[in-house]
């Protein structure tokens, strides 16, 4: 359980130097340069993920402990919650689409569903220290994206739209009927 939790630090931190230290981000990189500042972040995020990911399976083939069983039922019906976060994400990419000038930060609002499902139907410790931690780090990160720069509200447009809808549904069938099983080693559709 270390090894999850400081991958989820150091994941999280850094991806919260805007969140809880813009200054000191602002100052980083102009001391460094963008470029020298985005290499050191890449690779600090990159140590992270790894801690994060071989943390996860450690605490999950260790001592894992069930907080609750969630029913059976829930996972199927949860995996179709994940259909809109990957949209959202997709939106967060595709340039010029209503989704992203409506919210802004589409990308934090698809991490909170991700997290969300994924904390109502894993009972286990480890994923709910996970999921909970990726929840409260988007709600948190909405809001201060939200004071930083508030959503334009216009200037999207409906091919855009249409793009973020087809490539996050795309993406989301791809990943949930082939990848997640492959990848994560649970098939969210059996």
């Amino acid at each position: 359980m270390v090894w999850l939790l400081a991958g989820l630090l150091v994941f999280l931190g850094v991806h919260s130097l805007r969140i809880v230290a813009p200054g000191w981000r602002d100052a980083r990189v102009a001391a460094m340069g963008a470029m020298a500042f985005k290499g050191v972040y890449s690779l600090v995020s990159i140590a992270g993920f790894v801690l994060l990911v071989w943390g996860y399976a450690q605490a999950r083939a260790d001592a894992p402990v069930l907080l609750w069983a969630p029913p059976i039922g829930l996972r199927h019906a949860i995996s179709l919650l994940t259909l809109p976060a990957f949209i959202l994400l997709a939106a967060a990419y595709v340039p010029r689409n209503h989704i992203k000038a409506r919210l802004g930060h589409p990308m934090f609002v698809a991490v909170k569903l991700w997290a969300l499902a994924h904390l109502l139907v894993n009972g286990w410790l480890h994923g709910v220290l996970l999921f909970g931690g990726f929840l409260l780090w988007a709600i948190l990160g909405f809001r201060a994206a939200r004071r930083r720069e508030p959503a334009p509200r216009s200037g999207g447009t409906v091919g855009g739209t249409v793009a973020a809808v087809v490539v996050g549904s795309v993406a989301w069938a791809v990943f949930a009927f082939h990848l997640h099983r492959l990848l994560i080693g649970v098939g969210p559709f059996g």
